[in-house]
């Protein structure tokens, strides 16, 4: 185990600070997805409902959304520093490597986690200005749910998602987040010492069988409300 004190100092230590956050991330982004499967219900009550619930929270909301932000920068910073360290050491590239857990996974999608990352952070980024900061109650964006008058993030949803273009850009998104995935969710159990090396192939195979369904559960809702809402009566747009 490292000593706190080195956490942010050595190689070792960031990258337990790397695969930690990084499956703090993984479990956000699952739950992310179960709430927004509520899309795919007859009517907007149920997302709207669970926005409404996320709201209520007040300060606690901004705590977790304050503690993501944490998660996402901590992750973004330890895998700067362990891949430019890591490239400094070897800067002759290599095949086959070992490592504590067995061999590690040097292909293309190791090799591009860095890029795979930031274009993950630039959607981030255009996601949350769209859905957190969008059009809201004061631009009357609002519904009423069991009486009660609500943000209409249903509506945002389906206007945004009727245009092809954002269509199109969520799709590569999750594309990008299905690679960066299938990499990272072995590369966590790597990093924090957790990785055997007979079940090296078994997580790996894991990781891909994740990554497809959940970038597959993402990136088939902005087609579903493309193809059945308004960008089926509307065209493309």
């Amino acid at each position: 185990m490292v000593p706190i004190k080195q956490l942010f100092t050595s190689t070792l230590g960031r990258k337990y600070l790397m695969g930690a956050s990084g499956f703090g991330l993984m479990l956000f982004i699952v739950v992310h997805l179960l709430g927004n499967l509520t899309i795919y219900a007859k009517n907007g009550d149920p997302l709207n409902t669970y926005a409404a619930k996320l709201q209520s929270l007040g300060v606690g909301l901004t705590i977790m959304e304050v503690g993501l932000v944490f998660l996402i920068l901590l992750h973004v910073v330890t895998a700067i520093q362990v891949t430019l360290t890591s490239k400094g050491a070897r800067p002759i590239a290599y095949e086959m490597a070992k490592s504590k857990g067995g061999p590690t996974k040097n292909n293309v999608t190791s090799r591009n986690m860095i890029i795979t990352g930031l274009v993950l952070a630039v959607f981030l980024g255009v996601h949350i200005y769209q859905f957190r900061f969008g059009p809201g109650i004061a631009e009357g964006y609002t519904t009423t749910v069991s009486g009660v008058m609500v943000h209409d993030i249903y509506r945002v949803v389906n206007e945004t998602f009727s245009q092809l273009k954002w269509v199109l850009f969520y799709v590569a998104s999750m594309i990008f987040l299905g690679v960066h995935f299938r990499h990272g969710f072995w590369s966590a159990f790597q990093s924090l010492g957790l990785m055997n090396p007979r079940w090296s192939k078994p997580i790996y195979a894991l990781g891909a069988i994740l990554a497809v369904i959940l970038s597959v559960g993402f990136l088939f809702i902005p087609i579903y409300i493309y193809s059945t809402q308004m960008g089926a009566a509307g065209g493309i747009q």
